[in-house]
């Protein structure tokens, strides 16, 4: 009954469920509705079905990003969005741009405050996660914390441990993405070349060929496939 009177149908469902029920959502939808996804990864892998009349679209927030003055002490501290100022993805899988339009507007809403709804297409949106947010930048962080932990394991004290992670984080991070001018020591350029050369396998950078994501993106659909 919600299906055939429904203008909009947000799926906030698992990521490998997505393909299932929207092949038993989209029939019972009315003319002229609008499926909203939060995952690209069901769109990419062809998991979705093309039905005449709907329109299929996928959200995804950005995440309130660092280096990025936010109004209050609350914002300041909210990591997924919600209080703090984000941007989001939009983009069109198939049906009326009309339908799109009004669906982005949804999207702002439900996780306002947004500052910009960034359009993308499918594959676009694929590179962007689970390529490279998840696969490569979170990986790269737990590999941080991973190190940390270690340092620890050597004897390291635990608070100074965490004290000089939270902080070089911090500032590497800043140096990398242009939030702060000065550039690192000439030593830790060395430090960084060495540790890029001998400990990061260059076979990271195929996780965006087209082969490659489709085989991680289907591999992380599995483990739900058939719940």
């Amino acid at each position: 009954t919600a299906m055939a009177e429904s203008d909009f149908v947000v799926m906030a469902v698992p990521d490998a469920l997505i393909g299932a029920i929207a092949r038993q959502v989209t029939p019972l939808m009315k003319p002229g509705g609008t499926l909203i996804m939060l995952d690209a990864a069901a769109a990419y892998a062809g998991e979705l079905p093309s039905v005449p009349g709907i329109t299929q679209m996928i959200t995804h927030p950005c995440h309130p990003p660092f280096f990025t003055e936010q109004a209050t002490p609350e914002a300041r501290r909210d990591y997924f969005g919600g209080v703090a100022v984000q941007d989001i993805l939009v983009c069109l899988i198939e049906g009326r741009e009309e339908a799109f339009a009004e669906g982005t507007e949804l999207c702002k809403a439900i996780f306002a405050p947004v500052q910009r709804a960034l359009r993308v297409t499918v594959e676009q949106f694929a590179f962007l996660e689970p390529a490279m947010s998840e696969i490569v930048m979170a990986a790269a962080a737990n590999w941080m914390k991973l190190s940390m932990e270690l340092a620890i394991e050597k004897g390291v004290p635990r608070e100074a441990a965490e004290a000089f992670t939270a902080g070089h984080a911090r500032i590497a991070m800043a140096i990398v993405f242009g939030a702060e001018p000065s550039p690192f020591s000439d030593a830790a350029q060395l430090a960084v070349k060495w540790g890029t050369e001998h400990y990061i396998n260059p076979a990271w950078r195929q996780v965006f060929e087209k082969e490659t994501l489709t085989r991680a993106i289907r591999d992380r659909l599995k483990p739900l496939a058939t719940v």
